[in-house]
């Protein structure tokens, strides 16, 4: 337990109440309140949770932008590369003194 903590728990444990004493003592002095921190957390989250769709949106746009390019460029490939091979096999299954002539 005293390797988790760092030390003696208790010891431990009364360094943290004295430090969020002190922590707390200070910003009350700033006029921060314990809501007011929670509600700031919660905003933050509400908002990085908005960016993070919004880029995924924003990501899929620029996705479907370049797939009408790039999808039909890669099927017209793919039909030309397939009728390719069609005609190298006839050509390499054609017997040898027919390629000569």
């Amino acid at each position: 337990m005293g390797r988790f903590f760092g030390g003696n728990p208790a010891l431990v444990l009364l360094r943290l109440v004295i430090l969020s004493l002190i922590v707390g003592v200070v910003l009350a002095a700033l006029g921060f309140s314990p809501y007011d921190i929670l509600q700031n957390l919660q905003d933050l989250a509400y908002r990085i949770y908005d960016m993070g769709f919004a880029a995924v949106e924003k990501a899929f746009r620029y996705f479907l932008l370049g797939a009408v390019i790039v999808f039909p460029i890669w099927v017209v490939m793919r039909v030309f590369k397939l009728f390719g091979r069609d005609t190298d096999a006839e050509v390499a299954e054609a017997p040898a003194s027919s390629r000569e002539t």
